[in-house]
């Protein structure tokens, strides 16, 4: 999933090369955590936060798949 992250979110930023995921485990659902140049961050956010919902939306399904929790923020 983090391949998939980096891809999408690759696209929707200025300067790819600088952004970092990580993801941590609570529990039983794996967090990713984006950071990326406070300018890209506006980007990723969308309008009225519909960009960033539709991402935690689209990894939500994927994650459903496979049986998994997951969750999506961004780090300032």
């Amino acid at each position: 999933m983090e391949e998939f992250l980096r891809y999408v979110v690759g696209k929707l930023v200025e300067f790819p090369d600088e952004l970092v995921i990580t993801h941590a485990e609570a529990g039983d659902k794996t967090v990713f955590y984006l950071v990326m140049r406070p300018s890209d961050r506006p980007k990723v956010i969308g309008k009225g936060g519909h960009t960033i919902q539709a991402l935690r939306n689209l990894l939500q399904a994927s994650a459903q798949k496979k049986g998994i929790r997951v969750g999506l923020e961004i780090i300032e």
